[in-house]
């Protein structure tokens, strides 16, 4: 079944539009989540439970909780994108048709 000429398609988005999409939400949430979880939980006591033989700062494990919040609001982020991408990108019609 082929597409009719006039139909619209939407034109893909510049890269830098797409990853701000993607980075720029995720890095807000990310860093509610970090001020939430950290309001809880201090870093020094999470590494004696996890990591006791790794010298880790307080600052330096609110740095990797914030990028580890991070990454996993971004995927998150870029789940959601890849989802709500137009179908039209992925209906087309084939050489043959």
């Amino acid at each position: 079944m082929s597409q009719p000429a006039d139909r619209f398609d939407h034109p893909p988005r510049p890269l830098a539009q797409r990853l701000g999409a993607i980075l720029w939400p995720s890095f807000f949430a990310a860093g509610v989540a970090t001020m939430v979880f950290f309001a809880f939980v201090d870093p020094l006591l999470l590494r004696d439970m996890t990591f006791p033989e790794v010298e880790i700062s307080r600052g330096l494990g609110y740095t990797v909780g914030f990028f580890m919040f991070w990454a996993c609001t971004a995927a998150s982020s870029l789940f959601t994108w890849i989802l709500l991408r137009p179908a039209s990108r992925f209906n087309k019609p084939l050489a043959g048709d």
